[in-house]
């Protein structure tokens, strides 16, 4: 049986002719905020959580993503819609097809581009992202727990191993400008087993007051809001790619109390 319902060609290609070139881009651009909001939703919620957005530079991966696939698709559909083109279904195909390519790439990019890992060595923490670990490293890994995470970073510590030649071999390829040991998850421990030490290398607060002047009252804020004691509490830089930020934790115990947009040098 037929459907009644369907709009025959004729009338689909009537009420295409209607549609203006600045309302056809303008849904084209709706069609693109949503979509874009989706991969943001996903990519603040999971991959980079706060304040890892702004430690990694989420901010110019963002903007990449707006430009190419907010900005430029219904740009170039307002230029070229002109409804006495036989060519138009066939034109607006394309420019689909090439923002959707654009979109996958943009979200590989940012994906890969993500925190996986805060590594804790000797006195302060790097974040690692899953571009900077080689496959080959990643092939090494015997734990489960150090696989690549993919709801924001997680805590680890790295161990220098026992094994002269290996460590050589890392020494080389740090001073090289190659892989380094936070880079390698085949040297991870469980932050707990190196927790204390890392407390025991934490600076001062009052440090970090120091480092932050301007924003000191904000920082006694952390510890109020928390209700607890900031004279349990320090401070471990953490580098990242974009902006180093600052590792709160307690002097004793090593627990983490969180990672705050503080200058920690």
């Amino acid at each position: 049986m037929f459907d009644r319902t369907a709009t025959p060609p004729a009338q689909s290609l009537s009420l295409v002719r209607k549609i203006s070139r600045w309302r056809a881009a303008g849904i084209h651009l709706l069609m693109s905020v949503l979509i874009a909001l989706a991969v943001v939703g996903i990519m603040l919620g999971l991959w980079y959580p706060a304040p890892f957005f702004e430690a990694m530079g989420g901010q110019r991966l963002l903007l990449i993503l707006v430009v190419v696939d907010v900005t430029i698709g219904p740009l170039i559909t307002l230029i070229i819609f002109n409804t006495a083109k036989k060519s138009l279904k066939f034109d607006l195909a394309v420019i689909v097809i090439v923002q959707l390519a654009a979109l996958a790439y943009g979200v590989v990019t940012v994906f890969a581009a993500r925190p996986v890992f805060a590594v804790f060595y000797k006195d302060r923490f790097d974040v690692v992202s899953a571009a900077e670990i080689a496959p080959e490293d990643m092939a090494k890994v015997t734990q489960k727990a150090f696989s690549l995470p993919l709801t924001g970073p997680r805590f680890v510590g790295a161990i220098m191993p026992s094994d002269r030649e290996e460590r050589e071999k890392i020494l080389f390829s740090s001073v090289q400008g190659g892989t380094d040991l936070h880079q390698m998850p085949q040297h991870y421990t469980a932050y707990d087993q190196v927790a204390k030490d890392a407390g025991q290398a934490a600076q001062s607060i009052e440090v970090l007051r120091k480092l932050n002047v301007t924003r000191s009252a904000e920082l006694d804020s952390i510890f109020t809001s928390k209700n607890v004691d900031v004279q349990q509490f320090g401070f471990l830089p953490l580098k990242a790619r974009a902006q180093d930020m600052a590792v709160v934790l307690n002097k004793t115990t090593g627990e983490v109390l969180g990672v705050y947009p503080y200058t920690p040098w």
